[in-house]
């Protein structure tokens, strides 16, 4: 099994938006490693750290976990769609998904802040400089810690 933390800004598609929807494919993805990570790395039954960003306490809220094999994200196709990609086709297609389905909520929300201050944590790509990755591994062991966060 792998571990894996997706990014999502609230005011977009929130926690509360996984739990009523239940499933929801992980579309938009327009970064090649993130998108090399679901298409190459991802598999259903992976869990995920479902993380608000760009938001006033950015943080880890939930677990959701890989609901599905990675197939061709369909708003690449879409011209009406904010993620369009002309230089896309079918046949060839350059943007990968896999669909995300809802675990639970955390007990509270972990905040970067407190992410970014615990020396257990060092070399968690989420709390390295200058990552902005959307979708990003977490070891087992940062895994771990980060549930035993959640009690405060």
């Amino acid at each position: 099994m792998n571990y894996w933390l997706m990014k999502s800004e609230p005011g977009t598609f929130s926690i509360d938006d996984l739990e009523r929807v239940g499933q929801e494919p992980w579309d938009g993805v327009r970064n090649y490693q993130a998108r090399n990570f679901m298409r190459d790395d991802m598999r259903v039954g992976d869990k995920v750290f479902f993380y608000h960003s760009n938001c006033e306490e950015p943080g880890i809220v939930g677990i959701a976990r890989v609901a599905s094999k990675p197939y061709p994200d369909p708003t690449q196709f879409d011209p009406g769609s904010h993620y369009f990609d002309a230089r896309s086709s079918r046949d060839n297609p350059r943007w990968i998904l896999v669909d995300i389905a809802f675990v639970r909520r955390l007990k509270r929300t972990i905040a970067l802040a407190e992410l970014k201050d615990d020396p257990a944590l060092e070399g968690m790509p989420l709390v390295r400089k200058g990552n902005r990755l959307s979708v990003m591994p977490v070891e087992a062991a940062h895994w771990k810690h980060v549930l035993g966060l959640e009690k405060g």
